[in-house]
């Protein structure tokens, strides 16, 4: 059975974009510190990178990170790991030829259960990835999301888009494993119920 997964990047005060995420800045003004481990990754990074993306099967997004991420400029042909189905949840599906990458991406307007069923069925036995602060929360506060992973950076960003801004609390949290690296540290906790 497939787990739904939020993996992301977050500052020590908790945002995961700087303030004023566009098209063209897709992680806002500071934000890109967030992503810097990406760049110069120790093995360890290499690892906790490589079996979270091997182990998604699908993902569920949300509208406004699939307008600054995808099509020309952004992912391309594929989505936040390449060509694994996408379900973007929305209130508004874009029309059916203005979607670069058709045979990824599934606009759901109905809601962040079905967006998540959806995904699962794709997904099989693999996880469901949740890209995104908005849909993140929503999965949370539905009971949907079963682990969260989070890669810890040292920076204040002061402000930006907060992960848990919004979350239905208290929400009880077990670590499972931490891993510290060169400049980040990698945690997973599992959400429990």
């Amino acid at each position: 059975m497939s787990n739904v997964i939020s993996g992301m990047s977050m500052s020590l005060d908790g945002f995961v974009t700087g303030p004023g995420d566009t098209r063209a800045n897709p992680l806002g003004l500071g934000g890109e510190r967030l992503h810097r481990w990406l760049c110069d990754m120790t093995e360890s990074d290499e690892q906790v990178l490589g079996d979270m993306v091997r182990n998604v099967g699908a993902v569920v997004m949300g509208r406004h990170s699939y307008d600054v991420c995808e099509g020309e400029g952004g992912w391309g042909d594929g989505g936040p790991v390449g060509k694994v189905p996408c379900f973007v949840l929305t209130h508004r599906p874009p029309d059916p030829g203005d979607v670069a990458a058709p045979d990824v991406f599934t606009f759901v307007a109905d809601g962040i259960e079905a967006a998540v069923r959806q995904a699962k069925a794709a997904a099989g036995a693999l996880d469901v990835g949740v890209h995104g602060a908005s849909v993140a929360r929503q999965a949370l506060n539905a009971g949907l999301l079963d682990e969260i992973h989070t890669t810890l950076v040292p920076v204040l960003l002061g402000s930006g888009k907060r992960l848990f801004d919004g979350v239905d609390g208290p929400v009880e949290l077990r670590r499972t494993w931490s891993v510290q690296s060169a400049d980040v540290t990698h945690l997973r906790f599992v959400v429990l119920r």
